[in-house]
């Protein structure tokens, strides 16, 4: 019967956190040799291939895919069983930021099950915008952020979450001017998403700045309500908005990210990360509640 090693499950993990097999080993302290050797002994277990090897091509085959959602849960119930019997808790300060979008997901389970699992851990929580957060990080201020930024300004250091697309949309039944200024539903001067739209050619009217709010539930209530347009990640988009085209140009994509201060060097945080990491890659999402 073919059995499945837990270390070679956790370096499947690596490459694909880590974005292939050279960043796994650097962060695993391996050699490329012995990470290429683990994963060729795993597939000749399994009888089929889990990375793809082509240039250009995703890293994970359809098995691989498939493996590594079991590969993930293996290892979060191992940790856990671990952790459980532990003689020596786990203890510390976590500092962790995250954005408003990620509090009204399912983040809080995952929350809640780390404390439970570690009660002798604190976490504070602060909620800012990313840029906010990017510049807490800078200055030590907060140890880990759950942040969204760009997708071609991800880091070779963060770990990725999930990706999503970028919308402009207004209500159903909502027409504007042809050639009067686009009223525009903004977040507020610290979001990436208002800094890329104003410094941007986007509609030949131009940008109207209506409303200013720093939640995404605030702002997808005033496009159902038909004050005008917003950008809103796929997420928050609903049957009663509209994706708009054309004249407007096609926003970047968004990457939603686990990021850590330069400075943080915690088994708390890395603990807490992972946990994140394993919980949120599974479901490809963290569900908006």
């Amino acid at each position: 019967m073919t059995r499945l090693d837990i270390e070679t499950l956790r370096t499947l993990c690596a490459i694909v956190d880590h974005g292939g097999i050279t960043r796994a080993a650097e962060k695993l302290a391996l050699s490329q040799s012995a990470i290429s050797h683990k994963v060729k002994r795993l597939e000749t277990s399994l009888g089929s291939a889990v990375l793809t090897r082509r240039p250009g091509a995703p890293l994970l085959t359809d098995d691989g895919i498939k493996l590594l959602a079991y590969a993930r849960r293996i290892c979060a119930l191992h940790d856990e069983a671990v952790q459980s019997l532990c003689k020596q808790p786990l203890s510390g300060r976590i500092r962790l930021g995250m954005t408003e979008d990620v509090t009204s997901s399912d983040l809080s389970l995952i929350l809640g099950r780390f404390t439970r699992l570690h009660p002798a851990v604190s976490v504070h929580t602060r909620v800012q915008q990313s840029l906010v957060l990017q510049r807490q990080l800078e200055n030590a201020e907060i140890d880990i952020a759950l942040m969204q930024v760009f997708a071609n300004q991800v880091r070779a250091t963060d770990r990725l979450l999930f990706r999503d697309r970028l919308h402009w949309v207004k209500a159903l039944d909502v027409e504007f001017e042809p050639d009067a200024a686009i009223p525009f539903l903004s977040y507020d001067d610290d979001c990436f998403y208002k800094n890329w739209a104003i410094g941007t050619d986007l509609h030949p009217s131009g940008l109207r700045i209506v409303l200013e709010c720093a939640s995404s539930a605030g702002i997808a209530s005033a496009v159902r309500s038909g004050l005008g347009v917003a950008l809103l990640p796929g997420r928050y988009v609903t049957d009663a908005m509209q994706i708009l085209g054309g004249n407007f140009t096609e926003p970047p994509e968004l990457a939603y990210v686990l990021r850590k201060g330069p400075t943080t060097s915690s088994e708390p945080v890395d603990t807490l990360a992972q946990e994140i990491v394993s919980r949120v890659t599974t479901q490809n999402e963290l569900r908006v509640a």
